[in-house]
């Protein structure tokens, strides 16, 4: 029996998304483009907040430099973004509201379970409170994470990603 779970514990974690991505039926808020398999329209990833929800939702709490005590994220798991997508570069280049840019390598996504958060306690995230979305580390889990380099790749009002 144990055989078989692990069996089928494999087969659901290696899923992979191939091709054509469900296109979304609300507002887009979110564009991927640059080096992915898997795309929506003309080549680029397009996502509404109902097209991530979709995905899985992830949330945890911790502190941060933005909000007084620790605070509750709730969002998409950035792994689980760019295997979607089929991302095949190394870094994101995240894009915000505002035109502010960061550049994130894709091994914090897996070193480190980072969201893109659409929700801070509960509530979806406004524009004027950092959404829609907010990239979010989380900061109190390992003492390297408190820190400026950190801190500089947690873009919020994110709007675009380019896989480079």
């Amino acid at each position: 029996m144990r055989l078989i779970v692990m069996l089928l514990s494999l087969v659901v974690c290696t899923q992979v998304w191939a091709g054509e991505l469900t296109k979304p039926t609300g507002k887009v808020l979110l564009t991927m483009s640059g080096k992915i398999e898997n795309t929506n329209d003309n080549g680029k990833a397009v996502f509404d907040i109902a097209s991530l929800e979709k995905l899985g939702v992830v949330s945890f709490q911790t502190s941060s430099p933005w909000y007084n005590g620790r605070t509750n994220f709730t969002g998409i798991s950035m792994q689980k973004l760019m295997d979607y997508v089929g991302a095949k570069g190394t870094v994101v280049k995240v894009t915000a509201l505002n035109d502010y840019t960061t550049v994130i390598p894709l091994s914090d996504f897996k070193n480190y379970n980072v969201i893109l958060a659409f929700k801070i306690n509960g509530e979806y995230m406004r524009v004027r409170d950092k959404g829609p979305f907010f990239i979010v580390y989380p900061y109190d889990s390992l003492p390297e994470l408190n820190n400026q380099i950190y801190y500089s790749r947690s873009a919020w009002q994110v709007s675009r990603m380019s896989i480079e």
